[in-house]
């Protein structure tokens, strides 16, 4: 006999699932799984009735088109790199991605800190829990703002303070910020999340237009830096051929400077300007009380088994118990027979 049979001769019976048994423990409890089910969708209803619409406003960008600056001084670099460096001037050689360079700049927290800053965003950003259509006006939550006397009241422990900090302001923007690139086309997707799509849409442009300006003067200020020192080194040498080189390098910078002048989109052009949306992004409430009712269906099932199965198992040791307590007294019953009959023998013998 191998082991396979020898399980299958010795399964309890217990063991074995019995699909119909399954059904009939469910069909018992139909009543407690309705109502737990009932409770679970009533609950989710009021919950995603209660959670506030979020609005996302979206924009697509590409990436302007090279203009001078980096690109210009590394063509000069290959065409002047032997003459400068006998000047003992590196020119470099490689260019950057101002596109990828714009992006990380993005996203950093001193540059979304500053911008926080400069646009006064703390409060609609940290203290507003929903927005009014009729009025298109932000409701923010008293609990930790005060638009009475405009101060910050949310409770916290030191040392923090009622008011958030930069960090906490950066944290919260990053979250409702979204850039996706797509790597065949190059197009960038910047979206902002918010509760009033009207505001949405103008963090959007302003963010668009203020990461342009932060490139464009951080490129004049490194132009007009190389400015500086081309002109010092033109005034060090006497060699003609140097003095060329160094004025086609000032030229190309005071190009770069006058581009930078006149070009508001400077490193990410906009193809589809923001635009406030009128349908919500989220939350999907439909889905909320689907999922909501399906975990209450599926908890509900659960409990019924569970208490089916407990009170089988515990009907079964009843029964256990009770008939031991049965053999215990068959097995009492001829002894106390046998005494008694000895008992009276032994009074009729007396007698």
């Amino acid at each position: 006999m191998n082991s396979n049979e020898y399980h299958q001769q010795h399964l309890p019976e217990d063991d074995e699932i019995d699909l119909v048994e399954l059904w009939h423990a469910i069909w018992s409890g139909k009543l407690l799984i309705i109502a737990i089910s009932g409770l679970f969708a009533i609950s989710s209803i009021i919950y995603a009735i209660n959670q506030p619409n979020i609005y996302k406003a979206t924009t697509l960008l590409a990436p302007a088109s090279e203009q001078g600056g980096a690109s210009g001084l590394s063509k000069m670099a290959g065409q002047f790199g032997g003459l400068a460096s006998l000047a003992g001037i590196n020119l470099g050689g490689g260019g950057t991605d101002k596109t990828g360079l714009a992006l990380e700049v993005l996203k950093s927290r001193v540059f979304l800190e500053k911008f926080i800053n400069k646009h006064q965003l703390l409060v609609p950003l940290m203290a507003a829990k929903n927005w009014n259509a009729k009025t298109n006006r932000l409701i923010f939550n008293d609990d930790i703002y005060n638009t009475t006397t405009k101060t910050w009241v949310r409770e916290v422990k030191a040392p923090k303070q009622p008011q958030p900090s930069s960090w906490k302001a950066y944290k919260a923007f990053k979250d409702i910020l979204a850039v996706a690139t797509n790597k065949e086309t190059g197009m960038i997707t910047l979206t902002i999340e918010h509760y009033s799509p009207e505001i949405a849409t103008q963090w959007l442009l302003w963010l668009v237009s203020d990461i342009n300006a932060a490139m464009r003067e951080q490129d004049k200020a490194e132009a007009q830096r190389s400015i500086d020192y081309l002109s010092t080194k033109l005034q060090e040498t006497q060699l003609a051929d140097m003095q060329t080189v160094f004025y086609q390098l000032i030229e190309q910078q005071t190009k770069t400077i006058m581009l930078a002048e006149v070009s508001l989109e400077y490193v990410l052009k906009t193809i589809d300007p923001a635009n406030a949306p009128e349908e919500k992004a989220k939350p999907k409430r439909a889905l909320i009380v689907v999922l909501g009712t399906m975990l209450g269906g599926i908890l509900s099932v659960l409990i019924v088994l569970v208490r089916y199965f407990s009170n089988k198992d515990n009907k079964g040791n009843n029964k256990d118990d009770i008939n031991h307590s049965n053999s215990a007294n068959q097995v009492a019953e001829p002894i106390s027979g046998s005494t008694t009959a000895a008992q009276v023998s032994a009074k009729v013998t007396s007698k």
